[in-house]
């Protein structure tokens, strides 16, 4: 991989990871039309990129996380499904996303065009809970929504509308749903993050500049997290999730076109 596809990446994953579209199914998309081998390398970057966005949410929300010790255990039980699910799916999930043909690039479309119907009509069907005003989020309704995450290990389906979806389904506000699902990227990401370095690490740091460019591309992710997610919930409360369904299904047709033609 160049440092410009890298790049690319980069900033791919900073516009989409905290928005209801699937990062992982962007950049994927760009990876095969950059016509990215799937190395190892890929593999890892699309996962270890992460970090960066997710550095943005701790930055923005650095006094959440430093004056409320409930939130860490919350978001303790709201991760552990999907990672204790993650670590039993990781190698289909790794072989699914770098095998060649059309495979990947059906499922990731599928994925994108299903749930974006159900974008379509989470306005309608929570409109009610943009009047809710609860201030706090109990244990279960942590651990309800980490079980919804888990819906993100399907490549397209993504894990900010997954989690999003599952704090609307507990009745939580608009604005709190999102703000949980930024919280709850935070350990989900970190820990998959490390841990997709700590398994490849052998292979990736033979590669030339890959920590280098790792770290370049990290920075960037981070920077346009930081002017995404501090626009995203304001976007939400004025316009809603259907023109987020929208796009979902026309670049899930698109994609779903590119992938059975090439």
């Amino acid at each position: 991989m160049s440092i410009i596809e890298k790049i690319i990446l980069a900033i791919i994953e900073g516009l989409t990871e905290f928005l209801p579209v699937s990062s992982t199914a962007h950049m994927k998309m760009a990876s095969l039309l950059l016509k990215t081998d799937t190395t190892v390398e890929l593999e890892t970057f699309l996962v270890a990129v992460q970090f960066g966005a997710i550095l943005a949410v701790v930055v923005i929300y650095w006094k959440k996380f430093l004056t409320s010790f409930s939130l860490y255990i919350k978001l303790a039980i709201g991760v552990l499904p999907f990672g204790l699910l993650g670590l039993f799916l990781e190698k289909y999930i790794d072989k699914l996303l770098m095998a060649k043909g059309t495979m990947p690039g059906v499922v990731i479309s599928l994925s994108l065009i299903i749930v974006g119907f159900v974008l379509l009509n989470i306005d309608s069907w929570y409109h009610k809970n943009k009047k809710f005003n609860r201030t706090d989020i109990s244990y279960m309704q942590s651990l309800k929504i980490g079980f919804f995450q888990c819906f993100a290990l399907i490549p397209g389906v993504s894990r900010s509308a997954a989690t999003i979806f599952g704090g609307l389904a507990q009745k939580l506000s608009w604005k709190q749903a999102t703000e949980f699902s930024f919280f709850l990227a935070v350990p989900t990401i970190f820990a998959a993050s490390i841990y997709k370095l700590y398994r490849n690490w052998e292979q990736v740091s033979e590669i030339p500049d890959f920590v280098r460019d790792l770290a370049i591309c990290n920075a960037i992710s981070f920077v346009i997290a930081l002017v995404t997610i501090s626009t995203f919930i304001n976007f939400i409360n004025k316009i809603g999730f259907r023109v987020f369904g929208i796009y979902r299904i026309i670049i899930g047709l698109l994609f779903l076109i590119f992938a059975l033609k090439s």
